[in-house]
């Protein structure tokens, strides 16, 4: 998957902010988070299981609008959590992230859909 949106989102790490991916599957054997801000390589945020079929994946990205799937069992698939998504190439559909400048302004397309009121220096 080669779609990619990172929407001016400068690599300072100085402007990353934490972002929680969970997901829940009782059957599935692996989980992973692929997309805009790892080039869609599902290897480079496996998610961990921490119980009763619950997965968790904490990283830190830089403010932006970012597109991604969860890859269940090598099954690519939009996060079920997730309100907002678009069409991907391939016939399936990306969920949406949006990185505000603080944690506290980061959702998932699960919070309003009101504008962000931060605004990054």
């Amino acid at each position: 998957m080669k779609h990619n949106h990172h929407h001016d989102n400068a690599r300072d790490i100085s402007q990353l902010v934490p972002v929680r991916f969970e997901f829940t599957d009782t059957n599935a054997t692996t989980v992973s988070v692929a997309g805009t801000f790892n080039d869609w390589q599902p290897d480079t945020k496996p998610m961990h299981a921490i119980g009763s079929g619950h997965w968790l994946k904490e990283t830190a990205l830089a403010p932006g609008t970012y597109e991604y799937c969860l890859v269940v069992d090598g099954q690519w698939r939009p996060d079920p959590q997730v309100r907002e998504s678009v069409p991907n190439p391939f016939g399936g559909r990306n969920s949406i992230l949006v990185v505000g400048c603080s944690a506290g302004a980061t959702h998932n397309a699960e919070a309003d859909k009101l504008p962000m009121k931060d605004t990054c220096v």
